[in-house]
């Protein structure tokens, strides 16, 4: 059976945003590899040598991967996407939510909805963008 992992790009700051992401989450960073750690043969500029080219965060739920960008590939920060995150309570959305906008932005506080007994849509410190739901609600079918 497939599975589906996000992809993070960041500018440099991969190593320093996987480790968070792995205490906020409740996560285990299982890989943070380099440029420089690759095989023999891959040519690396120097400058480039100690940016992460793999990260693999895993948790029960969920994995995330993640890389500063390529040589030679110019970062133009996160674009068009959103990570979504449900919780079972408001309480833990509430938690998480806090925890991921120290340093960030509100793009939504935290809400109720009928959807979910909280909502709330923000930009973490590494510009990854994220909506954070808790208690959720059944939807109306039809």
């Amino acid at each position: 059976m497939p599975q589906l992992c996000a992809y993070l790009s960041f500018d440099g700051t991969c190593a320093e945003a996987m480790k968070f992401y792995a205490q906020v989450l409740d996560a285990k960073l299982e890989a943070l590899m380099t440029y420089g750690q690759m095989p023999d043969g891959e040519p690396v500029p120097p400058e480039h040598a100690d940016k992460i080219m793999h990260a693999y965060l895993v948790h029960p739920d969920f994995a995330l991967m993640a890389g500063d960008a390529m040589p030679g590939v110019p970062f133009d920060g996160m674009k068009g996407v959103m990570l979504a995150i449900t919780y079972p309570t408001a309480a833990e959305a509430e938690r998480i939510f806090n925890a991921l906008v120290d340093g960030g932005s509100v793009q939504m506080p935290l809400g109720e909805t009928f959807w979910a007994e909280r909502f709330g849509m923000l930009t973490d410190r590494y510009g990854t963008a994220w909506a954070v739901n808790g208690g959720p609600r059944e939807m109306p079918k039809d």
